[in-house]
């Protein structure tokens, strides 16, 4: 892939193409081929082309999630970039669905904390006929309990299986695509491309929402990524999650380090200007590939994972924290665990704003 700064620029007046994206205009290829061949002296200009659009949708606002691995590792798939693959000898965690009691404190942690969201993640091709059973019993407890959103991560699904959980009251289903139809057997030989497709067809046949992303930085073109934006697009997804390649010792994919920060920027302005009106995430990645850059990540999208991803570290919550409020915008918690770490930071403050009131200065006395 290429990255860093480009010869000549591109000669797009970036603004007016946000105007005319806020005004109907789809991104063409060409263009989304020219955001990722930007020179960096043209970065700041395309990230306020960016922000326009994201502005226009979702104001200053940023939601914040809290990844959940609900089963992990023991995958028959070798998707190469995922440490839970069956080829994989990176040291994880492996261990079978959690029980219902476990799934179901989660969702009265989340109801108590007021959080809309609760998300329950399968490693796996796909769930077994009865794993989909188990998953649809307890949506309903929680629905019935709890009234929470239900976003689901359960890999390959049937139109039976998809009917199964909407009709429990599952919301949304998460399913990443990762990269574009022309380089997926570069990354996988378990299952197709179009294996994807058909799971976000049945998933959206049964009404339910979508949440569909990229892996960038896994060795595809700009062709690729281009392609995945407007396939996104003309899916019509709800949700898009970024990921930028974490190379993980004991995965097929250990040795591809391609990606800069200034890069990464240009593949989230893709993406927004490509997807207008979606909730964009910054998601897995984003710590290693982004590094001092991150906050700029979040001028194109509005949306990022806070602390740790399924197999490897984040950064601290507290840092993510103080970037959103550094540059203004409104943090706003999607599910439990989100939010209990940014009640915990903001009970913190509260004390220590306590303790440096010198002692006779109180003002109710």
């Amino acid at each position: 892939m290429e990255t860093g700064d480009s010869v000549a620029s591109s000669s797009v007046d970036w603004s007016a193409l946000a105007r005319r994206i806020l005004g109907g205009h789809v991104l063409t290829r060409d263009e989304g081929l020219s955001v990722l061949g930007a020179s960096d002296s043209e970065l700041l200009p395309l990230l306020d082309a960016a922000w326009q659009v994201r502005h226009r949708y979702f104001g200053r606002k940023v939601h914040l999630y809290y990844l959940k691995n609900a089963k992990s590792g023991l995958c028959p798939e070798d998707c190469g970039y995922c440490s839970q693959n069956v080829n994989s000898t990176a040291e994880i965690p492996k261990y079978s669905l959690l029980s219902e009691p476990a799934i179901l404190e989660g969702a009265r942690q989340a109801a108590a904390s007021q959080a809309r969201t609760y998300c329950i993640v399968t490693s796996g091709r796909g769930p077994t006929d009865r794993e989909v059973d188990r998953v649809a019993g307890i949506v309903r407890k929680i629905k019935d309990q709890y009234g929470l959103h239900i976003c689901c991560c359960l890999g390959l699904l049937s139109s039976e299986q998809a009917q199964t959980l909407a009709d429990a009251g599952v919301d949304r289903i998460n399913h990443n695509l990762n990269t574009s139809r022309g380089y997926y057997e570069q990354i996988c030989s378990t299952h197709t491309f179009d294996d994807r497709l058909e799971t976000l067809r049945v998933v959206r046949n049964a009404g339910m929402e979508l949440c569909c992303g990229v892996i960038a930085g896994m060795g595809e073109t700009h062709q690729d990524l281009v392609e995945l934006a407007l396939e996104l697009r003309g899916i019509k997804v709800e949700s898009i999650p970024v990921n930028f390649l974490n190379s993980i010792e004991g995965t097929q994919l250990q040795e591809v380090r391609v990606l800069d920060p200034r890069f990464c920027l240009k593949v989230l302005c893709l993406f927004r200007l490509a997807n207008p009106s979606t909730e964009l995430r910054v998601a897995g990645g984003r710590e290693v590939n982004l590094r001092s850059m991150q906050a700029m990540a979040l001028y194109p999208a509005n949306s990022l994972f806070v602390s740790d991803y399924l197999t490897t570290r984040g950064q601290p919550a507290e840092e993510d924290f103080r970037m959103i409020e550094d540059l203004g915008f409104e943090i706003v918690t999607g599910d439990h665990e989100s939010y209990r770490l940014f009640e915990a930071r903001r009970n913190q403050q509260a004390e220590a704003a306590d303790e440096a009131v010198p002692a006779g200065l109180n003002c109710s006395s």
